[in-house]
């Protein structure tokens, strides 16, 4: 086991037969991918994996990344935290045959040499966890004159099939 910064590059077989469990942080900064959907590159993830062997000799990779990232609001355009979170069950595969093989419980790390790089596989699973839209709990909108509207709540509305409810019941 380990804490502190995650090793660069990992022999994913080797870890599953050692039933190896890796820990520490990783830099967001080290994720192109997901920097491209979230404001700024600042920020760590916690991650935590388990690397092991199935009952059925398929290597696994089990594990969580958690952390904090800023997303751009859809109402006020300005930043807003994200908490995000990602669970994955990995089965490490030799081929896309071997993938297809594999139980609907695992999604497919196909691994053609020896070492994968880590980061990328943890990269892809928090692009998958990261919310559609992200938005303030209370929020203003801005609009194209530079003015701040207040987000109403949908119940302030009037209801507008309530002058038909009107009609149909005077008509009875």
């Amino acid at each position: 086991m380990s804490n502190g910064p995650l090793p660069k590059r990992v022999d994913p077989r080797k870890l599953a037969e050692r039933e190896v469990r890796i820990a520490g942080e990783a830099d967001l900064n080290g994720m192109p991918n997901l920097c491209q959907t979230i404001v700024g590159e600042k920020g760590v993830v916690n991650v935590e994996l388990q690397f092991a062997v199935d009952e059925q000799r398929i290597r696994t990779i089990t594990g969580s990344a958690s952390g904090h990232v800023f997303m751009t609001c859809q109402r006020c355009l300005d930043p807003v935290e994200v908490a995000v979170e990602a669970e994955f069950n990995l089965g490490v595969v030799a081929s896309e045959e071997a993938a297809k093989q594999l139980p609907r419980s695992y999604d497919p790390l196909i691994v053609e040499d020896e070492e994968i790089e880590l980061l990328p596989v943890i990269e892809e699973e928090l692009i998958l966890s990261l919310p559609h839209d992200a938005y303030h709990d209370d929020c203003t909108v801005k609009t194209s004159f530079g003015e701040a509207e207040a987000v109403a709540d949908d119940t302030d509305k009037p209801n507008p099939f309530s002058v038909l409810a009107k009609l149909k019941a005077s008509n009875k």
